[in-house]
């Protein structure tokens, strides 16, 4: 294998880049547990009118929700 060189300023910039990258998909997924947490807490406490299992991922759905 070949051996290769990397400037240490280079590599440490494009590990911020990862760095930073990582951060916002973190914050982006976060969100999105949040928002889901969120409806399902609606639904056990009973703020959603729906009797039946689809009515219930229906309402979830329109919330953002993906159902699997």
């Amino acid at each position: 294998m070949k051996t290769i060189n990397v400037e240490k300023n280079k590599l440490g910039k494009v590990l911020d880049n990862v760095e930073t990258l990582l951060t916002d998909f973190e914050t982006l997924v976060g969100d999105q547990d949040m928002i889901s947490k969120q409806r399902l807490k609606e639904i056990k406490e009973a703020k959603v009118e729906g009797k039946t299992e689809g009515e219930l991922d229906n309402y979830l759905k329109k919330g953002g929700v993906k159902i699997e």
